[in-house]
């Protein structure tokens, strides 16, 4: 790998950290989507992933790594990006709780 794929994996994986830690404290996406600045931090978080995810790691680490849907993390970047009006907290919420932590574990066992 890479010293520079490993740099990025690492950052992605700070942005999942931070996403799941600040929104730890809620038990459900009601109670979540209530705070804005939590909501609003938790967003730039998956914002800088998607956009690491597509314009920082090269095509033959994502390749190589199939468990990531890579193209799916854009893909919510780009709606958090170009319609934050229409974001579904839902999915965002469901995001943080299920998706990230599995992030999180698959970046630490390619490391």
């Amino acid at each position: 790998m890479e010293n520079k794929d490993r740099e990025v994996l690492l950052k992605i994986m700070k942005h999942a950290e931070h996403a799941i830690d600040y929104s730890s404290k809620y038990d459900d996406c009601d109670s979540f989507q209530s705070d804005d600045m939590c909501v609003e931090a938790t967003v730039f978080n998956l914002m800088q992933i998607g956009e690491l995810a597509k314009t920082s790691l090269s095509d033959e680490l994502k390749d190589s790594i199939k468990a990531i849907p890579w193209n799916q993390i854009y893909g919510l970047r780009n709606r958090i990006v170009h319609g934050y009006e229409g974001v579904n907290f839902t999915i965002v919420w469901d995001t943080i709780k299920d998706d990230l932590p599995e992030l999180v574990k698959e970046i630490k066992s390619v490391l």
